[in-house]
């Protein structure tokens, strides 16, 4: 069965550009997104990250929704430790009630910033040692069967919320299997660990009254368009826009030109901040679906979540419209 399609929008903040335009972007993403067949469109939680607007997660979901119609709409995901539990089961719960049947939960660990930005969250940091018993307390407000005696998430939907376990690593892989919920891995920027973790996670599965049978999810940077160099051309702005901002942390001199940005990247010390973006499909759609393909081939995940990663919104929804028709998405989405 050829596997789901599904979207991961950074809601970014392109140069010269504000949050509300991200907003704007974001709608029509998503909107480019439900007409050509994808299943669904996450959002992640960061925090102070200049070019990143989707901090406030649950109140992007929203919104997004507000101007959508069937398409499902999540975090992916929301970074629990930064959170209590019963807030984010009140947050999905209303999400749900509001529009039922379209909301998934993906769970993250870690503090989706840097470690000021984790201390003015509050976040203490040993509390992604608690993150699986998070996971359950979550999970028992969300279905009505709460672990803290006296304590219910209002308003719990009528529907089902489904929780995903999103990671980059062994941990999440081991954990999404105990549990039996689905398993997304950030292959898109964290690459080194993807077979391994896919491996593990089929390997020591458990059913589950969510899941009975494994359901793995991987991400993909795509940059797809009418010819193979304005994808190419495409790619490299937006990577050098990205070394930029990781380099600068946002702030500071960002005033490199893109010669030095090219030599940084091709540097030693640049190498593994090139190297995050491994899985990238880069092309024309025949191109971008051989690619898919292949990844799909060698790691037999079920849904495959895209990152369009184009600057110009206008080349963005281009590249969701046209690797939308490349992949059968019939896979069931759970």
């Amino acid at each position: 069965m050829p596997p789901a399609l599904s979207i991961l929008d950074l809601a970014s903040i392109a140069p010269g550009q504000t949050a509300r335009d991200s907003f704007d972007n974001s709608v029509a993403l998503a909107q480019a997104a439900e007409r050509s067949g994808y299943h669904r469109v996450w959002y992640a939680e960061h925090h102070n990250m200049h070019s990143i607007a989707s901090s406030a997660t649950s109140v992007l979901i929203g919104h997004v929704a507000a101007h959508t119609e069937t398409i499902r709409l999540g975090a992916g995901g929301i970074m629990l430790p930064n959170h209590s539990p019963l807030v984010i089961a009140e947050q999905f719960g209303t999400l749900e009630t509001l529009f039922p049947g379209r909301i998934d939960l993906g769970l993250g660990r870690a503090p989706g910033s840097d470690q000021k930005t984790m201390l003015a969250l509050r976040r203490n940091p040993a509390s992604a040692d608690s993150f699986p018993q998070d996971v359950l307390e979550l999970q028992g407000y969300l279905t009505g069967r709460s672990r803290v005696s006296g304590v219910q998430a209002i308003p719990r939907a009528e529907g089902v919320v489904p929780l995903y376990i999103l990671g980059s690593s062994l941990f999440g892989a081991q954990l999404a299997a105990h549990l039996g919920l689905p398993y997304a891995f950030a292959s898109h920027f964290a690459p080194d660990a993807l077979h391994q973790a896919i491996a593990v996670y089929r390997d020591s599965f458990r059913p589950s009254e969510q899941l009975a049978e494994p359901y793995a999810m991987a991400g993909v940077n795509v940059f797809a368009a009418e010819n193979h160099g304005e994808a190419a051309a495409q790619k490299t702005i937006a990577y050098r826009a990205r070394a930029r901002a990781m380099v600068t942390r946002g702030a500071g001199n960002a005033d490199f030109t893109d010669a030095e940005i090219d030599a940084f990247l091709a540097s030693p010390n640049g190498h593994h901040l090139a190297s995050m973006t491994r899985y990238t499909a880069v092309g024309t759609p025949t191109e971008v679906s051989a690619y898919l393909d292949d990844f799909v081939a060698a790691t037999s995940v079920d849904e495959l979540i895209l990152a369009h990663h184009a600057t110009n919104i206008d080349d963005r929804v281009r590249s969701v419209e046209l690797t939308g028709g490349t992949i059968g998405a019939s896979a069931p989405i759970r």
